[in-house]
């Protein structure tokens, strides 16, 4: 494992849906079961290189979107793409938009969250081995840098900064919920960057959400009430300017990374609080992966075996 002053190469790990991974030019494609101690992620990852830098795919709903949202096991898809050696995660997904200025095929670089979701496991630290991280900068700024550029030179409309409001679901917001979002300062309401971006905040991976507007939730007069036959429209729509995206930046994250000026991969320099000799080796072997920077991981298996 490199030390964090090291300069390394990126990997470039999307999470999204199906229109995103049929990339063109992805060279020496292959599915990839990747075991976590967390459970079975979505799906298998999608591995192969891009203009030289690889890419790990993961669709997030699984391939043919069978896991609805609060199904969708986020700790072990964030650290199946840990494993995977993953450096950079873009996550693509719908969501409604709360702003008239936000209008469907806009993609929105969010940079702030609103936790509304209720039946998830949200953090990789629990009894027997605690840790707290910032979440005051959800996003890496970095790698949100990379893909304005990449959207300005593409032609893509993209809002830089928004507040993603993450609800339970699987349904749609009430006409008083969305209205009372909308007086939080929110801007756009999904169902799936919650735990996820906690979780990569976690696992030290550098994070950055690309929301992309299908509708305007409910709140807008001149428009119907949700309806999904319209949203898979627009994001038919979406995806092949997402696609276009995904490639841009990459070019953009190519050579070799150096810490990341915003401090995503040194996230747990003093997150852990328990004692060393208070710390629950079980849960010790499962942070192998997430955690093995500060907890050593080239020790863990060995000096926790029975």
């Amino acid at each position: 494992m490199a030390n964090v002053g090291d300069s390394v190469e990126p990997v470039v790990g999307i999470v999204g849906g199906s229109g995103v991974y049929q990339l063109e030019g992805l060279e020496g494609a292959r599915w990839e079961k990747i075991e976590s101690p967390f459970g079975a992620p979505s799906d298998e990852l999608l591995i192969g290189e891009l203009g030289g830098v690889r890419i790990v795919f993961l669709p997030r709903h699984a391939r043919g979107h069978r896991i609805p949202p609060s199904e969708i096991n986020y700790r072990a898809n964030i650290d199946a793409l840990k494993r995977a050696g993953v450096t950079d995660l873009i996550s693509m997904s719908a969501c409604g938009s709360l702003r008239e200025h936000l209008s469907p095929g806009t993609f929105v670089l969010v940079d702030q969250f609103v936790d509304r979701t209720v039946a998830r496991a949200k953090s990789f630290f629990t009894a027997g081995l605690v840790a707290h991280v910032s979440m005051a900068r959800p996003v890496c700024r970095r790698l949100g840098n990379a893909i304005e550029a990449a959207a300005r030179d593409l032609g893509i409309s993209a809002n830089r900064g928004g507040v993603y409001l993450a609800m339970e679901g699987p349904q749609f917001s009430s006409l008083a919920e969305s209205e009372l979002y909308r007086t939080w300062g929110c801007d756009v309401v999904g169902m799936t960057n919650m735990p996820e971006a906690k979780l990569a905040r976690e696992a030290e991976i550098c994070y950055a959400s690309v929301a992309m507007v299908t509708d305007y939730d409910c709140w807008h007069s001149d428009h119907d009430d949700v309806e999904v036959a319209n949203i898979v429209q627009v994001m038919m729509d979406n995806a092949k300017n997402a696609r276009s995206l995904v490639v841009a930046v990459t070019g953009r994250l190519a050579g070799p990374k150096s810490p990341c000026p915003e401090g995503c991969d040194r996230a747990l320099d003093h997150a852990v609080i328990t004692a060393p000799d208070a710390r629950d080796p079980d849960l010790m072997r499962k942070l192998d992966a997430v955690a093995g920077r500060v907890l050593g991981a080239s020790s863990i298996q060995d000096d926790l075996k029975p």
